[in-house]
């Protein structure tokens, strides 16, 4: 039996999977209820290389998937991965603009698509290299055999476009070694996850989590649990329901979770551990005595995979303490200076990383490759320290660090604190140009409930909290913020426009 040492490409995951667990569930799909075996997945998967295969597509090929959380969307991409060709997968929030993009930019040949969405390929496709649109319908109308496996661990398997916070997206170019890289470190490192495991994904299959977790499961011998979207209200109970073991969550996710109503069943489940990245400091122990599980952090990009993570052994010293754990076996990490130089441990400076694993290039654009990989490291355009004992602790993004009169203002850091206030349910801070301090602090508070937050109270919250300096002037109370797929902010929106209008001046005391 192949070890999973041995394996560097997806299409031996599925055929491994497939001989060592053939009559085990691999995949439940919640929505629909639909339940495949290792055994189906490796049968239909290979099918479909056969249909991608009759329409001509082979090795170096992309295809285009605008699919919801259905069994095609991972079994197409499983079956690129077969072929040797790569998957685009497409949001399915995006319209004409953002997903021409993505469609043009990407090269994709074919698409695959919900019905609803045809309108919207027939109006993008003249600006495109698209030969074919296909539905889930056509696909399974078709029938043909598949044999070959041509994947090679460095050939590309996704152009994975990232969430655009700024910008454009990107295509990030990702190989079959990325994701054996990946899946690897979680199977022989902890959480050591294994057949006994159940895991559960909310995102959309769009987003990397949900493709990460198929091939864990198809690493592991895991069950993987798929819901349609992300339920704060339901999601625990879906946990109890299913017996999940192990996930991962990120963004807003932990914290509203942790504000939906207390259950007499909040601790009767199966988890033994949790992963989660941008813990909120300040709710980290209360998520672990709400659920009385361990949550641990993760740090991760689309460019890089599985980069730092929180062990077993510095979990208790560290609850709370907004450190993001170590660089994990196939990760070297740096703390740089503004002059690309290391610097001394406990200083704040841009992440970098190195290793086996990261992302190939970022397809189409080789200047934006050369930015990101100068001096042999990914530059992450994240600050953090790292302590002696090499603990990594994140500060926040380059870009959201504000200059105001001179003071370095993490915008993270004001965010967790108008956070804790009731009366705020999300918070979001931006620069904005000033002629005299060269940048003034702009919030945008979510109301948590129907009474809108009054900006001084809100003022005068931070001032008991923070340095005065890091105090915002200008606020702007919203009913919701533009968000990525990744559920996080979506920033370069909020900078769109002009940052003052619509907006109350707590120096000047006026609405503008």
């Amino acid at each position: 039996m192949t070890t999973l040492a041995e394996i560097d490409d997806l299409a031996t995951l599925v055929t491994r999977a497939a001989s060592r667990w053939p009559d085990r569930t691999a995949w439940v799909f919640d929505e629909t209820g639909t339940s495949l075996t290792f055994d189906d997945v490796a049968r239909q998967s290979a099918r479909l290389a056969g249909v991608l295969a009759g329409y001509g597509i082979s090795a170096g090929d992309r295809v285009a998937v605008m699919l919801r959380n259905r069994p095609e969307f991972p079994l197409l991409w499983l079956a690129l991965a077969r072929i040797g060709a790569a998957i685009v997968p497409v949001n399915t929030n995006y319209r004409e603009v953002d997903g021409g993009h993505v469609l043009a930019h990407s090269g994709a040949r074919l698409a695959v698509v919900e019905p609803e969405f045809a309108d919207l390929l027939a109006r993008v496709q003249p600006r495109t290299e698209l030969e074919w649109v296909l539905t889930p319908d056509d696909l399974a109308a078709a029938s043909a055999a598949y044999e070959g496996a041509t994947a090679v661990p460095e050939q590309p398997v996704n152009v994975q476009y990232t969430s655009g916070t700024t910008g454009a997206p990107k295509g990030c170019v990702l190989s079959h070694r990325y994701w054996l890289t990946l899946v690897r470190g979680l199977v022989t490192d902890f959480p050591s996850i294994s057949d006994s495991d159940t895991l559960i994904t909310a995102q959309p299959f769009h987003y990397i989590d949900p493709q990460w977790n198929v091939a864990l499961g198809l690493a592991a011998g895991a069950r993987l649990v798929v819901l349609d979207r992300f339920h704060p209200s339901t999601f625990w109970q879906q946990v109890r329901d299913y017996d999940v073991t192990w996930f991962y969550c990120l963004g807003l996710m932990p914290t509203l979770l942790l504000r939906q109503p207390e259950h007499t069943d909040d601790l009767r489940h199966r988890v033994r551990a949790i992963h989660a990245s941008a813990i909120p400091r300040d709710l980290h122990a209360a998520l672990e005595q709400r659920w009385g599980v361990p949550w641990y952090e993760a740090f991760g990009m689309t460019e890089t995979g599985a980069d730092i993570r929180m062990s077993e052994s510095d979990h208790d010293e560290l609850v709370g303490s907004g450190c993001i754990g170590r660089p994990t076996r196939d990760r070297e990490a740096v703390i740089l200076g503004e002059d690309g130089l290391p610097l001394p441990r406990g200083e704040t400076g841009e992440l970098a990383l190195r290793g086996t694993g990261l992302m190939l290039r970022y397809h189409d654009d080789p200047d934006a490759t050369r930015r990101a990989f100068r001096g042999g490291w990914f530059h992450t355009g994240d600050l953090a320290t790292m302590d002696e004992r090499g603990r990594v602790y994140y500060v926040g993004r380059t870009k959201d660090m504000i200059r105001r009169s001179g003071e370095n203002v993490s915008a993270d850091e004001v965010e967790r604190t108008l956070q804790q206030h009731p009366g705020v349910s999300l918070a979001a801070v931006i620069a904005v140009p000033d002629e005299v301090r060269g940048e003034e602090i702009k919030a945008f508070v979510v109301p948590s409930g129907a009474t809108s937050p009054v900006p001084d109270d809100l003022a005068e919250f931070c001032s008991a909290k923070l340095a005065y300096f890091k105090v915002p002037r200008f606020w702007s109370v919203v009913d919701s913020l533009p968000m990525t797929p990744s559920e996080r902010v979506a920033k370069g929106q909020l900078r769109d426009g002009d940052p003052r209008a619509r907006t109350y001046d707590r120096v000047e005391q006026l609405w503008r």
